[in-house]
């Protein structure tokens, strides 16, 4: 069967664009899903649009808030030969075809928002009506740094998730026991006197000295991974890889109904390939969470990752726990007695007036050092002044 519309003989092609829009929607489309929509097209034919919907749903939706986005593009696509033109586009302008763009779905009219391809035919006038905006202005930019990640469209929420990687966290430094030679510090380094000695006859010249070296604290994060934080979850462990990347000593957990070690996903150097193990790692995404029970695993299993009591301790979650206060208390109270700090970092702080009424957040609330605001760019780059401020030996 030779693959391809009667007309140009590109269906492969309109494929692997309509795979691009898919993404553009902030549904993951991946180049082997694409592959396999191009054998199922083979399968099932091109004579039944129906049917060729259904394969192609089959392979390349895995989520069900996806399916009514994927149909709803799949109509729009195939709709019209030259919606190619515009789906394969990667530069994202407001733009809007004609069959009843209000009532698509935001992401499905995102990913329907890209411009003429160079070089090709335009669509006729009477059949689509399009109008470009102008592209990303700085304007737009302000405002996605205030945006809350869960109100974020496909596009934006991927744009936010590229802009949060290259937010810097700079984890606080402390003495470190170790020290070394320098020409200030608050010991002599007797060896080197002795060496310096003996080069000059024994006269003492220079009398070098000792100081304390200054290194990061071990940092162990640990990331809800619930329903509740299904749309911050992805964008903070970007950021977290990318901006603690630097980091020596760095532990990380994702939590939902049980315990999910995501230190091995974090030593890969590329962060989508880190999503990408984490991902495949995690098998309780969009769950319950039992934060009483993962810490009661990571005491159990892991209770060497927390080294002298100098871990810092960086709990992302909206305290929204199924589990019993009690053992959640038992847990969180060993969690500082072997911790330096632990702090909360909690997205709900979004509201004004919040306050930690849920049983979970406020037994959390009552043993954190300190809680702060995760639910934009904004807040995130705020970060490091406020681990500064918990760290404060005042505090």
């Amino acid at each position: 069967m030779k693959l391809g519309d009667a007309r140009a003989g590109k269906l492969p092609d309109n494929i692997t664009g309509f795979g691009r829009a898919l993404r553009r929607a902030g549904v993951p489309a991946d180049s082997e899903r694409i592959a396999l929509a191009t054998q199922a097209a083979q399968l099932v034919g091109v004579a039944n649009k129906a049917d060729l919907r259904a394969a192609f749903e089959a392979v390349m939706i895995s989520r069900e808030q996806d399916r009514q986005v994927f149909r709803e593009l799949f109509d729009a696509y195939f709709r019209d030969p030259e919606m190619a033109n515009k789906l394969l586009a990667q530069l994202l302008p407001s733009a809007e075809g004609k069959a009843e763009p209000s009532k698509r779905r935001p992401r499905v009219r995102e990913a329907l928002a890209a411009p003429k391809m160079p070089g090709r035919a335009a669509p006729d006038k009477a059949d689509q009506e399009v109008d470009f905006d102008a592209a990303m202005t700085a304007s737009d930019l302000d405002t996605l740094k205030h945006a809350d990640f869960s109100a974020l469209s496909g596009v934006e929420y991927h744009l936010v998730e590229q802009l949060a990687r290259d937010i810097a966290l700079p984890v606080p430094r402390l003495p470190a026991r170790r020290r070394r030679p320098a020409s200030h510090g608050d010991r002599l380094h007797w060896p080197g006197v002795m060496r310096r000695a003996a080069r000059t006859g024994g006269e003492l010249l220079q009398l070098p000295r000792l100081r304390r070296l200054q290194e990061p604290l071990p940092l162990l994060v640990l990331v809800d991974v619930s329903g509740s934080m299904e749309r911050y979850a992805r964008l903070l462990l970007a950021f977290l890889h990318a901006a603690t990347r630097s980091q020596r000593r760095r532990d990380v957990f994702a939590f939902g109904t049980h315990l999910t070690d995501l230190t091995p996903a974090f030593r890969l150097a590329d962060t989508d390939a880190m999503l990408a193990a984490a991902s495949a790692a995690i098998d309780d995404f969009a769950g319950g969470t039992r934060l009483g029970d993962s810490l009661a695993t990571l005491r159990r299993q892991h209770a060497r990752r927390l080294i002298g009591r100098r871990t810092l301790v960086l709990l992302i979650t909206d305290g929204l726990d199924t589990g019993e206060p009690e053992d959640l208390a038992s847990e969180l109270q060993w969690l500082v007695r072997h911790s330096r700090k632990l702090l909360w970092l909690n997205p709900l702080l979004r509201f004004d007036g919040y306050a930690p009424a849920a049983r979970g957040a406020a037994v959390l609330h009552r043993y954190a050092h300190g809680m702060l605001a995760v639910h934009n760019l904004s807040k995130l780059k705020d970060l490091a002044a406020g681990l500064a401020a918990v760290m404060n030996p005042q505090d």
